[in-house]
């Protein structure tokens, strides 16, 4: 069936709508990569920059060079890796145990799991705590309150109630305990879902920024949001000022690099997870 007049201009019009929308959203990403990369001669020459006469790299290269963004950027890893690792383990674990329903008092678990997504603590009860165990200025403040999300413990609790009961019946007869099954059965047919989720906690660690304003005074433990902040907001007063020189690009395209820095990471492992990210997302949330 041949498309009327009207069809064809709400195609149009549409189609013109949706591309305005979306350089106006590209727009903005466009042109922080743009000034990262202009030369310090002709940013100070030129009042607006869409391309480049010269690619440059020294405002890379002069980020990387100072030991205070260096040191934020390897915090941020430190909490990406070695925080993502723990809160996938404690996550597994913590879903496979409550999907066993021979646990005793599982129902009361998985209530109280649930009140914590229905129900925050707030700042200040969450801030008390964490000082109770002495680990204000700590990096394991921004690690051990945030282990476990109770929304992922619940999706990874209804893929482990999809596994065949079959699977550990025939492990348990072969001699295998539960933490054999777990290591050797149930995580392996797990990856997906730990894809996902890992992907979903290394976003969450990467990003950490109020709970290390709060939780952190020391400026040498900065993840790199925070230093980030610090640049944009207060650079005259940062500890990163402190060791530019006088000879050092210009600020607006350093904060532009920093932007692309702390952004490129997390872009960067999204396409190796991406076969996984679809799949693993949903897993157990429905159930045929």
């Amino acid at each position: 069936m041949k498309a009327n007049i009207g069809d064809r201009l709400f195609n149009v019009l549409n189609i013109a709508l949706l591309g305005l929308i979306a350089l106006v959203t590209f727009f903005p990403i466009y042109y922080v990569f743009v000034v990262s990369f202009t030369d310090s001669s002709e940013f100070v020459r030129k009042s607006f920059i869409l391309f480049p006469e010269k690619w440059s790299l020294e405002s890379y290269k002069y980020l990387l060079s100072t030991k205070a963004f260096s040191r934020s950027i390897g915090v941020s890893a430190y909490l990406a890796i070695v925080g993502t690792t723990l809160s996938l383990i404690v996550t597994a674990a913590l879903s496979y145990t409550l999907s066993r329903k021979r646990l005793r008092g599982r129902r009361v678990i998985l209530l109280g799991i649930l009140l914590t997504i229905l129900f925050s603590p707030g700042i200040i009860p969450s801030y008390l705590v964490v000082r109770q165990f002495g680990l204000i200025n700590s990096l394991w403040a921004l690690i051990f309150p945030a282990l476990a999300s109770g929304w992922n413990v619940i999706l990874m609790k209804g893929f482990f109630d999809s596994v065949p009961a079959e699977l550990e019946e025939s492990a348990s007869i072969d001699g295998c305990n539960d933490l054999t099954i777990w290591l050797r059965i149930i995580l392996p047919l797990s990856l997906p879902s730990l894809a996902a989720f890992g992907l979903f906690y290394a976003v969450e660690y990467w990003n950490q920024f109020f709970a290390a304003m709060i939780y952190l005074n020391d400026p040498t433990k900065w993840p790199i949001q925070v230093m980030l902040q610090n640049m944009l907001l207060n650079a005259d007063n940062s500890e990163l000022r402190a060791e530019m020189s006088t000879m050092s690009p210009p600020s607006e395209t350093l904060k532009m690099a920093a932007v692309i820095i702390a952004t490129v990471p997390i872009l960067t492992v999204y396409p190796f997870l991406q076969k996984h990210f679809a799949k693993g997302a949903m897993v157990g949330s429905i159930k045929g």
